[in-house]
C-alpha cells in the first residue's frame, strides 16, 4: 500500500516502513506524527484519487530527528562590473519514518 501525501508545499510518494526527510515540522524527536493531507492511496489496482484530499485517509509516522541539509553556496557575478556576491544557505529538515497507512 501507498500514499502521495503533501507537506511543506511539496508531494511525497511514502509506503509503510520507508524513511523521508521533509520540511521541518514542530516535533519532539520520538513523537507519533499524523499526515492527514494525502492525496492519493494505492493498493495493487485500486487507486483513490482526492480531489483534492482522500476522505477520512490519513498516515501516521515518527519523528527520527531533526536536522540541517548541507550547504548551498549561492554566487552572483557581473563580469566587467566589479560585482560578486557569496551566499550561503542551510534548509532544516525533519526526518519521519511512516508506520502505516489508513484510508
Amino acid at each position: 500500500m501507498y500514499a502521495v501525501i503533501k507537506t511543506g508545499g511539496k508531494q511525497y510518494r511514502v509506503a509503510a516502513g520507508e524513511k523521508l526527510k521533509i520540511e521541518q515540522i514542530p516535533a519532539e524527536v520520538g513523537a507519533e506524527v499524523v499526515l492527514d493531507q494525502v492525496l492519493m492511496v494505492g493498493e495493487g489496482e485500486s487507486v483513490k484519487i482526492g480531489a483534492p484530499l482522500v476522505a477520512g485517509a490519513a498516515v501516521s509516522a515518527t519523528v527520527l530527528s531533526q536536522g540541517r541539509h548541507d550547504k548551498v553556496k549561492i554566487f552572483k557575478m557581473r563580469r566587467r562590473k566589479h560585482y560578486q556576491k557569496h551566499q550561503g544557505h542551510r534548509q532544516n529538515y525533519t526526518e519521519i519514518r511512516i508506520d502505516g497507512i489508513s484510508a
